[in-house]
């Protein structure tokens, strides 16, 4: 059966956390994701996540702050405006805008991150394998 990459960056305040919360709580998930801790979702670069799939990540999963709960003011807003703009330009690369989810994680949603990674696991699966054809 095919196994995707998933590569997933997390706000360190929230999303990481809920992540340590999922582990310390002995709940399971997918164990598809390669986790990169960042300070703040608005860290990630649209060129890191066309890297990721370029370099084989089958999936890019970004995880931040509810919106008004940043650390950081408004860097999920920001997050939320690029991912927006970078799901256009994927679908200008022929590669599905599905491949890319935001999804905003509390310290506190352990549950709701596991869910969150299974789902997405799922459905980058039932993509398959991501083809490279205009990276």
């Amino acid at each position: 059966m095919f196994e995707p990459k998933i590569v997933a960056f997390f706000c360190k305040w929230c999303t990481s956390a809920g992540a340590d919360l999922a582990g310390t709580s002995r709940m399971t998930y997918k164990p598809n994701i390669t986790g990169i801790r960042v300070m703040c979702s608005s860290r990630v670069d649209p060129e890191h996540i066309l890297d990721a799939f370029k370099n084989g990540a089958d999936g890019v999963l970004i995880g931040g702050c509810h919106p008004g709960d940043c650390h950081y003011q408004s860097g999920n807003y920001q997050t939320l405006k690029r991912v927006k703009l970078l799901k256009k330009m994927m679908k200008d690369l022929n590669i599905n805008d599905n491949r890319l989810r935001l999804e905003w994680i509390s310290a506190a949603e352990g549950k709701r991150f596991t869910k969150v990674v299974d789902e997405f696991t799922e459905e980058i699966r039932k993509l398959g394998h991501i083809q490279y054809t205009t990276l």
